[in-house]
């Protein structure tokens, strides 16, 4: 009887003792994992980038200078139609 119990005191004692190191080796690789992890890192950055943009955000051209380009793309756009014209007649 007394043999029976300690086999089964040891049988417990090691059983508990591999839960333990399964679970130190569980939360340890877990750590390592979430130090290491790249798509933490990348969403670190591009926040970052994000709010230095919003930082850096050029200031916008006065109307008049806006219109004033407009006209000046659609008249060279009216120009080189006209020229496609002439060419094939």
């Amino acid at each position: 009887m007394r043999r029976r119990l300690t086999w089964l005191l040891v049988t417990l004692g090691i059983a508990a003792l591999v839960r333990r190191l399964r679970r130190k080796s569980a939360e340890t690789e877990l750590e390592t994992h979430e130090a290491d992890d790249p798509a933490d890192e990348l969403r670190r950055k591009l926040a970052d980038s994000r709010s230095e943009e919003d930082d850096a955000a050029p200031p916008e051209p006065p109307a008049d200078k806006v219109e004033e380009r407009r006209a000046d793309v659609h008249q060279e756009g009216r120009a080189a139609l006209d020229e496609m014209r002439d060419t094939e007649a």
